[in-house]
């Protein structure tokens, strides 16, 4: 099976592509995790808000070692926009399914190898084998060329690279595992933004009602206690991946919860100008902020700094309590 040229789904352009909003530079995190980013960006490309379907970031916890790698659930972007997200069986090379699945005028999720992705130049590219997602958009086999998102944006790469990321040639190996893929069906998709804040309550309230039954900074600042002096000897890339699990998935949960509650308190008519709505935006960003400064702080501890990081706790920990209080308040 082989793709013509030109053959895409969504109708974007690399060199004049423009970012969601939620990855702006002036944001505390600019990047949350390569599932939430890519999807973001990928409705943004949609025409659909991604903003709308983000309470999930309400029920995040910490879940014994990291924090909720946290991630747009199919069900959520089923309900609110009618996509169907579902794993696919990769039973042939996965060049071949990801043109069927554009052929068919859907799109593929796709594990690949930031290594062959030139998007990620000065951190991956070509120099660290890296897992991550994309979403080929655009594939011309016969010249080699992919047009994808990744992360914070859409990108475009050729050649060698295509040949790495889809395992041709030189980088055929028959005894790799195939990579975990998910189809995306756009054919139901809902543009009608007449029932985003209907939809966006109801699934503000469910995930509520899966919030933690307790304080997770509490058991958050437990185990960054436990870990301290494994930490402190642990090479970089594993303070990094420590970090990114950690702070980092925390820090950039709370900030889109914030720009979700804003986003409510701007669409929902029973919320709009809510003071209450205020607080918890306020208290969450308060959390963002606080878990970036504690990630310069667990870096300097990761060094052999004495570093007393539980003023961070305490602000993360009373501001989160403010944040469910006044959510469950409002929404019950």
């Amino acid at each position: 099976m082989s793709a013509g040229p030109g053959l895409r789904v969504v109708p974007v352009d690399a060199s004049s592509y423009r970012p969601h909003r939620l990855h702006a530079t002036e944001r505390t995190w600019t990047e949350t995790n390569c599932y939430v980013d890519l999807w973001i960006e990928l409705l943004h490309a949609l025409g659909l808000d991604p903003l709308a379907a983000a309470a999930f970031t309400l029920s995040t916890d910490f879940e014994g070692d990291q924090w909720t790698f946290f991630k747009f659930p199919p069900e959520d972007l089923r309900a609110m926009f009618g996509l169907e997200v579902g794993e696919i069986n990769v039973w042939r090379p996965v060049l071949d399914h990801a043109v069927e699945q554009l052929e068919l005028g859907r799109l593929l999720i796709m594990d690949a190898d930031a290594w062959f992705l030139p998007d990620t130049q000065g951190i991956s590219y070509r120099t660290a084998h890296t897992k991550t997602a994309v979403v080929p958009n655009s594939i011309d086999r016969a010249r080699r060329h992919l047009g994808y998102f990744h992360n914070a944006g859409y990108f475009e790469l050729n050649g060698d690279d295509f040949d790495g990321l889809f395992r041709l040639g030189p980088y055929a190996d028959p005894v790799a595992l195939a990579p975990y893929a998910e189809s995306i069906r756009l054919d139901r998709v809902r543009r009608d933004p007449s029932g985003l804040v209907d939809g966006a309550v109801a699934l503000t309230r469910a995930h509520l009602a899966r919030r933690p039954l307790d304080d997770p900074m509490i058991r958050f600042e437990q185990r960054l206690e436990r870990d301290a002096a494994w930490l402190a000897g642990q090479d970089l890339e594993t303070f990094h991946l420590y970090a990114f699990g950690t702070c980092r998935q925390c820090g950039a949960a709370a900030e889109l919860a914030a720009s979700f509650v804003g986003w409510l308190d701007e669409h929902d008519p029973s919320a709009s100008g809510s003071a209450d709505l205020v607080v918890v935006a306020e208290a969450l960003t308060t959390v963002a902020t606080t878990a970036k400064a504690l990630q310069f702080s667990l870096a300097r501890r990761s060094r052999g700094r004495a570093v007393d990081v539980h003023g961070s706790f305490e602000e993360m920990s009373r501001s989160y309590r403010t944040a469910m209080d006044g959510l469950v308040a409002h929404y019950g």
